[in-house]
């Protein structure tokens, strides 16, 4: 949501608000508060834990003592991450990186919420502090009445792109429960499956290496696959790159139908990531952070090889093969090509593959919907702060 928004300055607010330096707005109480470290997360506990991830709750304490002492509601602005968050409960704050701010008393505080999470901030920046950025900013302060107002209805439309996703996430479980009802929980393997090494059927192929020199060789532009357009369980393509290569490596790095895309690596729970390439853009190529897997369609369905890999087995296989490191993990080829693959028969993994391609029909319909509701919801946004809601 941190599109098109023009931040407020003195010359630019609506008629009838102020503007306000952020410094003057808020309140920073980040200074004394007890903070959690990750490791000390819990799965349940007295006090929900509020960090700068992506989910609203990070894990849970049972140190009362370590409850966040500032007034209700408040915002926590991720230092690293640039997520904005409002917190109206009792909670414990997550380790660094990690920004508490109390609004003024003429503030509220969805307003505010809504307004920095849709300010734009620098992205270039990457992983470092943002929060020097969030302080050179101007706020803007209509009537307290209008403020309300304004929060009400970006609620509501928050309230319809929760809902929207919901039905996403059940779409998705539905999925998950598909594949364990047909071949049962791979970790424990209970249908007695067998198993074959992954290179038997398949053949492992990495991608082509940014940054390569090309003086004097005749090159091409071609569209490639980054890691970050490959997700878990599908491949977010809204924004495909472009790079130029030999004209020879076309052909070498080449995406088919049926291969299967995974990352080599990211942090930990990502590993297996992947999905299977459907022949979106043609010719497309793939980097070398990205394996590809073309499966033998003759014995191997690539959906399930898919989905196995990104299973809890094939986590559980990764973890304990790859290499970590400061958070890290990675795996390489020969590690892949040794992935045991639980082999049902091929009818079976046919049969599910054909349940994905509805699910995925489905699926695209809601994510048009969706891209829909987003678009909408930015309108909204730069509206109500330009004062015309």
């Amino acid at each position: 949501m941190r599109q098109g928004l023009a931040p407020i300055t003195p010359r630019n607010v609506p008629s009838g608000w102020d503007a306000i330096r952020f410094t003057d707005a808020f309140t920073d109480r980040t200074g004394g508060q007890c903070k959690i470290k990750k490791g000390e997360y819990l799965p349940s506990g007295a006090l929900p834990i509020v960090d700068q991830g992506q989910e609203p709750i990070g894990g849970f304490t049972s140190d009362l003592a370590a409850q966040c002492n500032v007034p209700l509601p408040c915002l926590l602005f991720g230092d690293h991450t640039r997520l904005v968050k409002y917190v109206d409960a009792p909670f414990a704050l997550g380790a660094d990186g990690v920004k508490v701010l109390e609004p003024r008393d003429d503030i509220d505080a969805r307003f505010a919420f809504h307004y920095l999470r849709a300010l734009p901030l620098p992205e270039d920046a990457g992983y470092s502090r943002h929060f020097k950025f969030l302080k050179r900013t101007w706020f803007p302060l209509p009537p307290l009445p209008e403020q309300r107002r304004i929060a009400a209805i970006l609620d509501k439309a928050d309230a319809v792109r929760r809902k929207r996703q919901q039905t996403v996430d059940l779409a998705d479980q539905f999925l998950r429960s598909a594949f364990l009802d047909m071949f049962g929980d791979p970790v424990r393997n209970p249908k007695g499956w067998p198993e074959r090494r992954l290179d038997s059927f398949a053949e492992i192929r990495g991608g082509v290496t940014k940054g390569r020199r090309l003086d004097g060789h005749h090159v091409v532009t071609v569209p490639y696959v980054r890691v970050a357009n490959v997700q878990d369980g599908f491949l977010d393509l809204r924004e495909v790159k472009q790079i130029e290569v030999l004209d020879t490596d076309v052909g070498k790095y080449r995406l088919l139908p049926g291969d299967v895309l995974l990352t080599e690596g990211g942090d930990p729970d990502k590993l297996g990531r992947g999905a299977v390439w459907t022949g979106e853009i043609d010719p497309c190529i793939h980097q070398n952070h990205i394996f590809s897997v073309r499966v033998d369609a003759r014995v191997a369905e690539p959906q399930y090889i898919s989905t196995l890999l990104g299973s809890a087995y094939g986590k559980r296989y990764f973890l304990r093969a790859g290499k970590q490191t400061t958070g890290i993990a990675t795996i390489n080829r020969t590690q892949l090509s040794r992935f045991p693959a639980l082999f049902p028969p091929l009818a079976l993994q046919s049969s599910f593959a054909a349940i994905v391609a509805i699910h995925r029909e489905a699926q695209g319909a809601a994510t048009k919907r969706s891209g829909d509701l987003d678009a909408l919801s930015v309108a909204l946004i730069q509206r109500a702060f330009r004062g015309e809601l």
